[in-house]
């Protein structure tokens, strides 16, 4: 999120509340932003969906901070932010990643990139982006290579196995 978006203010003290769970009420949200809520936000729960699509730009407030909206009281106007943590089953063989679906997904997570940021970086397509995170196909050993290379640049580690 862009310091000049009107929403910046709220995606930042999320971003520094340190909590799991936070709770606004509409004023202070107004508060913060230093305006006026749209009469839709405060009119329509699914304004505060967890669409994270630039028409929804209130949503990459609260996405980009790493929480979801967990409920929304209209009449006590009140939003409850959940931080968000996504779990991925990556599988590793031989200590190097196995890049199927949930790594590739997880990466460009972790790089905090769109499907199509992601896509010009590995130098393919959106949709072939698309067809790894959705299982179509996993890519071909050359690009499982890049994508290691990708994944040690931008500090991308998987947590050792819990199990025994």
């Amino acid at each position: 999120m862009k310091p000049v978006s009107k929403y910046y203010p709220l995606f930042n003290h999320l971003q520094t509340a340190g909590k799991a769970e936070v709770l606004l009420t509409f004023g202070e949200i107004e508060t913060l932003l230093g305006r006026p809520l749209p009469h839709s936000a405060t009119e329509r729960k699914n304004w505060w969906s967890n669409r994270d699509t630039p028409a929804a730009l209130q949503a990459g407030a609260w996405v980009g901070a790493g929480y979801h909206v967990y409920t929304v009281d209209m009449d006590s106007k009140t939003v409850v932010f959940r931080k968000f943590e996504a779990q991925y089953n990556i599988e590793q063989k031989d200590g190097k990643i196995v890049w199927h679906q949930d790594a590739i997904r997880a990466l460009r997570k972790h790089m905090s990139l769109t499907q199509m940021e992601f896509a010009e970086q590995m130098g393919v397509r959106r949709q072939t982006v698309s067809e790894w995170e959705n299982g179509v196909y996993d890519p071909d050993r050359s690009t499982a290579k890049f994508l290691e290379l990708i994944a040690k640049q931008a500090n991308f580690t998987v947590p050792p196995s819990e199990d025994p």
